[in-house]
């Protein structure tokens, strides 16, 4: 990948009360902007293309569902990113398969999975939402709607991913869900899901991936699921996963972060209270990363995840870079 997390400045984190289940403390939590304020925000570091393609957008007047199809089409068609779109690591066959949704203020909501041959499954979600009566397309169906509606079939297996597999291959082709903290080498499930602001005050998100290296064909992760990879309500807010896609399913980790922010909480601390529920939940989640990010209405943001190394983008009128996310569990 073009970014590597060990040359990642380290930034101070707050103090977390244990490793168990209490609740960590909180600080200066709202991160609130205003009328007409302007955000993106997007997982992992490369977001941070991403999140200025989403920029340009948005600067000129653009709509924040412009702005998060534009923007994660860049990692989409990036060949250095190795989890999501051309490039992305093959399943456990040698095929590369795709999985994205997007969803607007309004609540409508587009998602292709198990997608071959497309180099932007993110677009084909889009014309799924905008021309059809349904929500998601999957496999040969979701490849046929794409090319009678003009995306030309390529191939998504890189040189380089294809050494790859075949070296996988030899050790034995055991399937192993890695977990994305800072002292892993391999970077296994680094979806990109992105969340933007408009101008008139206007929340869209996306969110696309190649899913686990090496997964079983046919497996489907998170990221096309509404309510699980990605969920957004033009009244409250908006929310997208990361991670291991199966414990943010159980959970439709996205749906609640936003519920959670309609009752009352801001944005970090519904995602602490997701990242509580999978943990309650789920035995074992130490072998597993989630991060959630989430963006209000008002222009609030927040993020939390399992374990330490999720970094998140971020681009305001103030603040261009990354961010590092509050983690449960502060050590493996």
């Amino acid at each position: 990948m073009s970014f590597t997390r060990r040359s990642f400045l380290k930034s101070t984190s707050l103090a977390i009360a244990g490793i168990g289940l209490a609740r960590p403390v909180i600080a200066n939590p709202l991160n609130e902007g205003g009328d007409g304020y302007l955000i993106v925000i997007s997982t992992w570091d490369h977001g941070l293309p991403a999140n200025e393609a989403a920029w340009k957008i948005l600067e000129e007047g653009g709509t924040a569902l412009d702005a998060v199809e534009a923007g994660v089409k860049v990692p989409e068609a990036d060949p250095n990113v190795s989890t999501v779109g051309y490039g992305g690591f093959p399943d456990k066959s040698g095929k590369v398969t795709l999985d994205a949704c997007i969803m607007d203020h309004l609540g409508q909501a587009g998602s292709v999975a198990f997608l071959q041959h497309i180099k932007h499954p993110i677009s084909v979600a889009r014309l799924v939402m905008e021309k059809t009566p349904h929500v998601m397309l999957t496999g040969k169906g979701a490849l046929k709607f794409a090319l009678k509606n003009g995306f030309k079939k390529e191939k998504l297996l890189t040189p380089e991913m294809k050494k790859e597999w075949k070296k996988w291959k030899k050790r034995g082709g055991q399937f192993k869900p890695t977990i994305n903290i800072e002292d892993e080498i391999n970077t296994n499930h680094d979806t990109i899901g992105m969340l933007a602001l408009d101008a008139d005050g206007k929340i869209a998100g996306a969110c696309t991936t190649s899913g686990m290296a090496y997964k079983l064909h046919g497996r489907v992760g998170d990221s096309p699921i509404i309510g699980a990879g990605l969920y957004v309500d033009g009244e409250v807010g908006g929310a997208v996963a990361t991670g291991s896609g199966e414990l943010v399913m159980k959970t439709l980790g996205s749906f609640l972060v936003v519920e959670l922010m309609r009752s009352g909480l801001n944005p970090k601390e519904a995602c602490l209270e997701a990242v509580r529920r999978i943990i309650k939940k789920n035995p074992g989640y130490e072998q597993h990363q989630v991060g959630y990010i989430a963006l209000n209405k008002k222009g609030g943001y927040g993020s939390f995840c399992i374990q330490k190394g999720f970094h998140y983008a971020l681009k305001t009128n103030q603040f261009t870079g990354l961010k590092e996310s509050e983690a449960f569990l502060k050590v493996r």
